[in-house]
């Protein structure tokens, strides 16, 4: 598997984990130094948040059944031992009591190195447009 591959692979499993559930193999993704801009607050999230799962875990246990999650128009790029990837990401889910499902389109920068032979996240943009129009509402409602 060349190194490009394996980066897919990373975020297929990504992909997986994230519609299981599985908040182990999300926060096992990451570097030991890594930093995230998610789209929840605050504005960065340091490595010890990123790679404790109780977080994702009780996040996941905000919606009423699985979270489904996709990644579209996935580019990579590999140079020696650090590649990044940017792509389209869509998450659907329930919230928790509620009967109504939502459809969350964002965008998705990630950072890769490779460390000790294995490729790890070491960071992690996601954001949401915004209307620049004075209401700085944020633009959930655009598709790809």
């Amino acid at each position: 598997m060349n190194d490009e591959q394996a980066v897919r692979g990373l975020l297929a499993d990504q992909v997986a984990a994230m519609k299981a559930g599985d908040a182990v193999a999300l926060a096992g993704r990451f570097t030991e130094d890594a930093v995230g801009f998610d789209l929840a607050p605050p504005l960065a999230h340091g490595s010890a948040e990123l790679r404790d799962p109780s977080g994702l875990v009780a996040w996941f246990a905000t919606f009423d059944g699985p979270v489904d999650y996709e990644m579209r128009d996935v580019v990579v790029t590999v140079g020696g031992d650090v590649a990044f990837s940017h792509s389209v990401n869509r998450m659907s889910a329930t919230p928790a009591g509620t009967t109504d499902r939502f459809d969350l389109w964002f965008r998705s920068t990630t950072c890769f190195r490779k460390v000790d032979g294995r490729w790890r996240v070491a960071h992690e943009h996601s954001s949401t447009p915004f209307y620049m129009d004075g209401s700085m509402r944020a633009a959930v409602d655009l598709l790809p």
